[in-house]
């Protein structure tokens, strides 16, 4: 069958041409749609512009095929094989491609929008600046292929490989790339914003400029990837791999890389405002300075030397710690986590639970916050369901008292300002409190249990590791709640009679200058 006796069969009314032998021939611009060409052999066959919409090409042979500005809207060419066909321009919207074989074919400006390229090999094709939004490229084969400017905006690609491939100004909104293979991909200022990239291998990678605010990049590796002046904000990074990185002046403000592996990564001029620098491994990074302020404006640089650098990104959480000498009982759970949740709902500061270690003696609560500057604040809310609150309260005013500029302590600059900072904070907070109205929690047996008028400490451990005591009642460890006649009336004269011994001044000033390091 020819060219010639095909287009008058089709104008007929004859649609199934299963397996008919064409190659080299013209079909360009003629109206071919719904036509059966499942298992043709169509190769170096001319369909430049022809109406292929809803044609059944499944298993078709078309290498080297022209079909350059071809309609085939909702094409079946799951399976067929098309490499090296000229498929520039062309629509395949909505169209099967299944397991299709494309290599190195041309499909510059393509409309694939909504196609099923499950399966499908597209190695070393030329899809630049085509159109692939919503696309199936599940497994799909882009290895090596051109993708520069195209756009795939909620695109599957999960477990697709795109070893080498060049995304270059892609628009990768939401797209699915669960799994994907990336190994030195070229993704320089593509828009990754919103991206699955869960499991993603990133390694070498170019993703220099890249949007990737709001990006899943969960257990992600990214080993020897260029993250230049990436914007890296509100991303997903936990457990993320980031070994010799480079995220010189990456935006990470609001990123969540806790398990992060930053084992000799560059972080120069990195943006890192409410970055948790806990949990994170960071062993021979380079870093002379980072940007800390809210905007990313460089109003807050804080620099380093390499030994600060390092202490700065390996530190530990900044912890209030409140030691009572008593066991938690069930009843006294029920209420602590009861007026912990008071708290909470007014003093947003306080909403995670803290952790609580019970042994036989005594009950340790512990909460972790983010930054060295709400250990005051936090201590003082936190001691508030205990009968050593007052006193607890009256020490952290006296520490920050002692340390104030003007008593002649010789701060410099940058502590003098933290201590600002720490004393503006700390008032917000009473304030606060006096606001604050917590409504005592009432069991349906009594008496009421004697764990919150038991003795207490409460201890400060910043990010450096330093601690220090805010208070310690002078019968702790006496057990005196345990002892014949001694009930929580009896041990309230002991509390108002209690005094602590502040530490040197010497010392506060240490911790408070360990905050982030500080230093003249």
């Amino acid at each position: 069958m020819d060219a010639e006796e095909l287009i008058t069969k089709y104008a007929a009314g004859e649609r199934d041409f299963t397996a008919i032998l064409l190659c080299e021939a013209n079909l360009s611009r003629i109206d071919l749609s719904g036509a059966n060409f499942s298992e043709a052999i169509l190769s170096l066959t001319n369909m430049s512009g022809t109406n292929l919409s809803n044609a059944n090409m499944r298993k078709a042979k078309l290498n080297v095929a022209r079909l350059s500005g071809a309609n085939l809207h909702k094409a079946n060419l799951s399976g067929a094989i098309l490499n090296v066909a000229n498929l520039i321009r062309a629509d395949l919207s909505e169209a099967k491609l299944v397991e299709a074989t494309l290599i190195r074919s041309e499909l510059i400006r393509a409309n694939l929008s909504s196609a099923n390229l499950t399966g499908a090999n597209l190695s070393e094709a030329d899809l630049r600046e085509a159109t692939l939004r919503e696309a199936n490229l599940e497994q799909a084969d882009l290895s090596g292929a051109h993708l520069r400017g195209a756009f795939l905006t909620a695109a599957n690609l999960e477990r697709a490989n795109l070893h080498r491939a060049d995304l270059s100004r892609a628009d990768l909104r939401g797209v699915n790339l669960c799994n994907a293979e990336l190994r030195q991909a070229n993704l320089s200022q593509a828009n990754l914003s919103g991206a699955d990239l869960r499991g993603a291998n990133l390694r070498w990678a170019d993703l220099s400029g890249a949007n990737l605010t709001g990006a899943d990049l969960d257990e992600a590796r990214l080993s020897g990837a260029n993250l230049y002046g990436a914007n890296l904000s509100n991303v997903n990074l936990l457990n993320a791999t980031l070994v010799h990185a480079d995220l010189t002046q990456a935006n990470l403000i609001h990123a969540d890389w806790v398990g992060a592996d930053l084992t000799g990564a560059a972080l120069t001029g990195a943006k890192i405002y409410a970055v948790s620098r806990f949990d994170v491994k960071a062993d021979d990074i380079t870093c002379d300075w980072v940007d800390l302020s809210p905007n990313g404006d460089r109003s807050h640089i804080q620099r380093f030397t390499p030994e600060e650098s390092q202490r700065f990104f390996n530190a530990t959480p900044p912890t209030v710690q409140i030691i009572v000498d008593r066991p938690l009982d069930p009843d006294a759970n029920f209420v602590l986590a009861a007026t912990y949740r008071q708290i909470a709902r007014q003093y947003p500061a306080l909403n995670h639970p803290p952790s609580i270690e019970v042994n036989s003696r005594r009950t340790i609560i512990s909460f972790r916050i983010e930054q060295d500057e709400q250990l005051f604040p936090t201590a003082f809310v936190a001691i508030i369901p205990f009968s050593d609150a007052a006193f607890t309260q009256k020490n952290l005013i006296t520490l920050i008292k002692m340390i104030q500029p003007q008593s002649g302590n010789n701060l410099g600059v940058r502590v003098s300002n933290m201590v600002v900072q720490l004393n503006v904070a700390l008032t917000k907070t009473m304030r606060k409190i006096g606001e604050m109205k917590i409504q005592p929690i009432r069991l349906d047996r009594e008496p009421m249990s004697s764990f919150f008028q038991s003795p207490t400490q409460t201890v400060l451990a910043n990010s450096s590791a330093e601690t220090l005591m805010i208070h310690y009642h002078p019968d702790f460890g006496r057990n005196l709640t345990n002892l014949p006649g001694v009930n929580k009336t009896s041990i309230s004269p002991a509390i108002k009679a209690q005094r602590f011994t502040t530490p040197p001044l010497n010392t506060v000033i240490e911790f408070v200058k360990s905050f982030y390091q500080l230093g003249e």
